[in-house]
């Protein structure tokens, strides 16, 4: 089978171009390059440089003709989407929306959009939390997100016949996750008491999120080529204090003490997804405990 990925270059975008290869699909790479990095590209897959919002795509559909979708390309910044909401929908809408008219165009039989679970859902009472809940996102980054599912759930399927899965993502983390970018928490501590300086935590830190080990996610993805039709919750159901985080992984590299700075315009308090739904439609679970992927990681950036 042949599959496209966007933003295939990126933390979680490589892993899941990795495990489509070793599953025998053919693998087309869109990605511009701005956070993913040509060294986690597969060597095995075709790559295009080029951003989702270029009218080249056109072309690379026309000449690919893949038979399904992954989007992942998206500006994935919450305070940068505050700070510039236009540029934010410029990638996050529009571009998702130029991918979508191109999928439906040349055929594809799949459209799966990697889309965010805590942000989307916003300060709600319902934790976990189902997909039942009605999403009060907070920043533009989330409203980006939900609009785009909007746009497939209220459009594309029912009027384009475009057949869908999104996943709404928990707090990935694992090997290759960029520790320059504010939404990779457990990069950045890692990275920081490697080399001995002290981490920031914004707020009190008793702020929670629901922390998904990156190889759960890629499950669920593959899952999806196969399984499900709609919105999906991809978490583990157990919520970590950004406390809690941060002292396991300092027990596990360096007992440092952290500084506490104001939180940042946008940020949820408490996150933790209900999956049961991923469970019932898609068969999957996840297997890698908190812990297991703390160690995972840190071993990753040790080299």
């Amino acid at each position: 089978m042949k599959v496209l990925v966007t933003g295939g270059a990126g933390f979680i975008g490589s892993h899941l171009v990795d495990r489509l290869i070793a599953k025998n699909h053919k693998v087309v790479v869109l990605d511009n390059l701005s956070t993913g990095k040509k060294k986690f590209i597969n060597n095995q897959a075709k790559f295009y440089q080029t951003s989702v919002t270029n009218p080249k795509i056109k072309e690379i559909f026309s000449r690919e003709k893949p038979e399904m979708v992954f989007h992942l390309a998206a500006q994935k910044s919450v305070s940068f989407s505050v700070n510039y909401p236009l540029l934010d929908a410029t990638n996050n809408i529009w571009g998702s929306l130029k991918v979508i008219e191109q999928s439906i165009r040349v055929g594809v039989k799949k459209f799966i959009l990697i889309s965010t679970g805590g942000a989307i859902y916003g300060e709600t009472k319902i934790l976990p939390t189902p997909e039942t809940v009605l999403p009060k996102p907070s920043s533009p980054y989330a409203l980006s997100k939900l609009t785009v599912e909007n746009y497939l759930l209220n459009y594309y399927r029912p009027l384009r016949k475009l057949n869908f899965v999104s996943l709404r993502l928990a707090n990935v983390f694992g090997p290759r996750q960029d520790p320059e970018g504010e939404a990779g928490v457990v990069a950045i501590f890692v990275k920081y008491l490697l080399k001995g300086k002290q981490c920031f935590i914004t707020g009190n830190g008793k702020q929670t999120r629901d922390f998904v080990y990156v190889s759960d996610v890629v499950e669920a993805c593959l899952k999806s080529l196969r399984f499900g039709q709609g919105i999906y919750n991809i978490g583990t159901g157990k919520e970590t204090s950004i406390n809690v985080l941060y002292h396991l992984i300092a027990g596990l590299i360096s007992k440092q003490q952290p500084k506490y700075v104001p939180t940042r315009a946008g940020d949820v308090y408490r996150s933790v997804l209900k999956s049961a739904l991923a469970k019932k439609d898609l068969n999957w679970t996840p297997e890698v405990e908190l812990l297991e992927g703390l160690k995972k990681t840190i071993k990753y950036f040790k080299v």
